[in-house]
């Protein structure tokens, strides 16, 4: 829905019309102006009700609109935006004066984890913060978190997202120490920090002081979705994520309405190689987004189904699953419109059929991958776009045409360009400069030049390692160290090969082709015991018809 500029005549007359949270003022003009999102709110999880949480947010919200209020903070704290804001504006309708509520809706066009906000949600987010600001009975508290927001909001045009987005923070981290024994204020900012978090500190420091303040509030509210939830977010990395695996185990019963909150778990499970659990935490996340897809009465799926896939499809590759990840790519196939089209839709697009191929060396069809959605605008994401030509590469060199892997490199270092000057040195940018790397390695590899392609592969794996995935997805489609270690085997450097897959299950928790490939590289050195480790764990996690892929011989490791 889009957000209409209010002139400054409109604008001083909805300020005249507001008084306090408990004026009961007709005037619905600011609704009007904010083109508030409004209707039933949807639940689809996998209990009965619209259970999202316990919250107490202490407000100056009147009496017969405490409940909405606490259920939209609920709401927004599971990034059910959509349906945070509908709450808000139920409190709006009933009291135009509330400061806090629209605050809300502020807060609900901000999503600071995900894409930043579009242009039209930067215009309504900023008009709800004027609103707010000008609405003069309001507790010094409730001025502080408005001014907080407001600081994301203003400057847009001037202030890059990241800029707004420490500016965040620093006003959180304010009313943090200010307000003692607040718990909302303590969730807030705890979000900030993993918000502003650097990609590539790798010492994690904002997110283990954001976890620190979380632990000790979630021992006292144990029903609090936003609690677990962020700790969930701050810890989704190699190194953190055991730390969140009892928030992780207990997210989906705190706020079972939520489809997100049905999903989010699974992001730990991912770390940890728990495929299992992956795997029913997003069998019911995309059954809830399709419900909800249904019940909003989209034209097509939600994308929060798409993510669910990939993160479904990711799991049962690694448990050598692949009858069920073909279904998900069978699936897949038949989805021709998703609403919101967004970097979510997109990354699933080329991202689920991408390591279906690549995972199951399927060459020929890897390097003929298209995007299967007829006029699917791919100019407006590079970064996923970039995951295809990727594929292309993996699989004509495979196949032993190089000229045309050349052809599909120039491509990348176009999309690599595109991304350089919107947003400058960024993660999606980094990223697709890895994939670059390491498409040259094995173009060069597979040339003969094993010198350089070592070097490249080494130097692709290297910056991997210093740059965080995106929150959007469960892993590369190939980790650059786990390629290294495959490319050494076929060096028939088997040690070498060894300590880059061990080095690739440090980050990537029982992946199916680097434990196969730790125990075949152990076997070549005649480390029997080590080997025989690996291929014992690797058939404790996979799928048994997953060990016959082609080209995979486990053998018996009590023989070996």
């Amino acid at each position: 829905m889009s957000a209409r500029v209010v002139s400054p005549l409109a604008f001083s007359f909805i300020v005249a019309s507001l008084f306090s949270c408990q004026s009961e003022t007709k005037h619905q003009v600011t609704n009007t102006m904010l083109n508030l999102k409004r209707g039933e709110i949807i639940s689809c999880g996998p209990a009965d009700g619209e259970i999202f949480g316990t919250i107490s947010f202490t407000a100056s919200v009147p009496e017969d609109a405490k409940t909405d209020f606490n259920m939209a903070i609920a709401l927004l704290h599971s990034f059910e935006y959509d349906e945070a804001e509908k709450m808000f504006a139920k409190v709006i309708d009933k009291h135009p004066g509330c400061a806090m509520a629209y605050w809300g809706v502020a807060m609900s066009n901000f999503h600071p984890l995900w894409a930043p906000p579009g242009k039209d949600e930067l215009e309504k987010g900023l008009q709800a913060v004027n609103i707010a600001r000008s609405i003069k009975d309001k507790t010094e508290r409730e001025a502080d978190y408005i001014e907080a927001i407001g600081r994301f909001f203003e400057n847009a045009e001037s202030n890059s997202h990241r800029e707004r987005v420490l500016l965040f923070e620093k006003e959180m981290e304010k009313i943090y120490q200010k307000y003692k024994g607040d718990t909302e204020s303590a969730v807030f900012y705890a979000l900030s920090l993993n918000a502003a978090a650097e990609p590539t500190d790798k010492t994690y420091s904002r997110q283990k002081k954001a976890i620190g303040i979380l632990n000790a509030l979630f021992e006292l509210n144990p029903m609090h979705p936003g609690l677990a939830h962020y700790i969930i977010h701050n810890s989704d990395y190699p190194a953190l994520a055991e730390m969140a695996l009892p928030a992780a185990r207990k997210y989906a019963a705190i706020a079972p309405a939520s489809a997100h909150a049905q999903h989010m778990p699974s992001h730990i499970f991912t770390r940890l190689g728990l495929w299992k659990e992956c795997i029913e935490s997003n069998l019911v996340a995309t059954s809830a987004a399709k419900c909800y897809a249904q019940q909003a009465k989209l034209k097509g799926h939600w994308d929060e189904e798409l993510h669910g896939m990939d993160y479904l499809m990711y799991a049962y590759l690694q448990r050598g699953d692949d009858k069920h990840a073909k279904q998900q790519l069978d699936y897949l196939y038949t989805i021709k419109e998703v609403e919101p089209l967004n970097f979510k839709v997109a990354y699933a697009f080329a991202a689920m059929p991408a390591r279906y191929f690549l995972e199951k060396r399927m060459w020929k069809e890897a390097a003929t991958l298209e995007g299967h959605v007829a006029g699917f605008p791919w100019q407006k994401f590079p970064w996923q776009r970039s995951i295809i030509h990727f594929t292309r590469v993996l699989g004509l060199v495979n196949l032993g045409d190089i000229q045309q892997a050349k052809k599909e490199v120039d491509s990348m270092r176009i999309l690599h360009s595109v991304l350089n000057k919107t947003g400058g040195k960024t993660m999606e940018a980094s990223q697709v400069e890895v994939q670059i790397m390491t498409s040259e390695a094995w173009i060069a590899f597979k040339e003969g030049d094993h010198s350089k392609a070592l070097r490249q592969m080494a130097s692709a794996a290297v910056m991997e390692d210093a740059t965080e995935k995106h929150p959007v997805t469960p892993g590369e489609v190939i980790p650059a160290r786990e390629l290294l270690g495959e490319m050494l085997l076929q060096m028939n450097e088997p040690a070498l090969a060894l300590k880059a897959f061990r080095l690739c299950l440090q980050t990537h928790a029982n992946r199916f082709h680097s434990l196969y490939g730790a125990a075949t590289a152990a076997d070549k050195t005649g480390d029997k015991i080590t080997a025989r480790e690996y291929f014992k764990k690797l058939m404790e996690i996979a799928d048994i018809e997953g060990l016959k892929r082609t080209g995979i011989k486990v053998k018996d490791h009590d023989d070996l």
